[in-house]
């Protein structure tokens, strides 16, 4: 975000003007101290008091350098309002991590029906196009094609093929299987750094049946029941701040522990109704707590 500062002119800001200073005239003599004049002495007139020309030159400079003084504040101001922030010595902002994305919009939805998060949508239900409901890549990232599926709709056994043993696949296949899988769509992309995202969504018939799934067979208070490939070692992940929870939104945060190999793995469940998503990010040394987060709170406010 770019700010603007204003250096505003304030009389605090100007020069003090001396004050200026009466002539000087001629003292006033009482009456009774008046003096004689003899008749035999000219009567000399008073001089005329003439304006001391040193406080007028003192008052014209003062003036001038009022105006000098009030030009350059204003010129300061302009210059600054006109400049970013990091343009401005000494106010450069150092990025965080963040990615840049493209502007999110919310997806339209059928006529007559609400969103997820409003009141009157009791069942929990997302009436939006599930693939519109996906986070688009960050600026400068590289699309996974093989994530996009036909149509935009990945075959569950794409799906389960990320995760590692085959009996892992194989019952979490029945329980898709079994709690009425409709749709899943995925997106992957890879960013500059060499981190690489995947997201799937996974939609179930109602809100009931995609919580009882989540609660009864995924999440667990330590470590997911199904582990991904090259991330045998999860754990609940504590950075991940309390305060970034979405309403109605509930995510489960993992990340792999120490010694985790050439690279780490953090993934995340959401829980929103009868869509129920998976976002994992990987990267060569370790997975970035910043851009995992980001990635996690905006798919969820997507959702939500």
């Amino acid at each position: 975000m770019t700010e603007n500062l204003a250096v505003p002119v304030t009389p605090e800001l100007l020069p003090e003007m001396p004050p200026q200073t009466a002539p000087e005239s001629a003292p006033e003599t009482a009456p009774e101290a008046a003096a004689v004049v003899s008749p035999a002495e000219p009567v000399q007139a008073e001089p005329p008091v003439k304006k001391d020309r040193r406080v007028l030159r003192a008052v014209l400079r003062w003036t001038a350098a009022t105006v000098v003084f009030a030009t350059a504040c204003a010129a300061a101001t302009y210059g600054i309002t006109e400049m970013r922030r990091t343009d401005v010595p000494g106010l450069a902002t150092t990025s965080d991590g963040r990615w840049s994305y493209p502007r999110i919009q919310l997806p339209p939805l059928p006529p007559g029906s609400p969103r997820f998060s409003a009141e009157a949508n009791k069942e929990g239900v997302h009436y939006a196009d599930l693939r519109e409901l996906l986070l688009p890549a960050p600026e400068d990232a590289t699309a996974d094609k093989a994530l996009r599926g036909a149509d935009g709709w990945l075959p569950k056994k794409d799906f389960l093929a990320q995760y590692a043993a085959k009996g892992d696949r194989d019952h979490f296949g029945q329980l898709l299987t079994d709690y009425a899988l409709r749709h899943v769509a995925a997106r992957g992309w890879t960013t500059p750094d060499g981190t690489r995202t995947r997201i799937y969504l996974l939609q179930f018939d109602t809100a009931t049946v995609g919580d009882q799934l989540m609660q009864s067979e995924i999440e667990n208070w330590d470590s997911p029941k199904f582990a991904l490939r090259g991330a045998a070692a999860v754990h609940d992940d504590a950075t991940f701040p309390d305060s970034a929870q979405v309403h109605d939104v509930y995510h489960y945060a993992y990340a792999e522990a120490k010694p985790y190999g050439a690279e780490q793995v953090r993934e995340a469940y959401l829980s929103a109704g009868d869509v129920i998503a998976l976002v994992v990010q990987s990267r060569k040394g370790a997975a970035r707590e910043i851009p995992f987060q980001q990635t996690v709170v905006l798919q969820s406010q997507l959702l939500g």
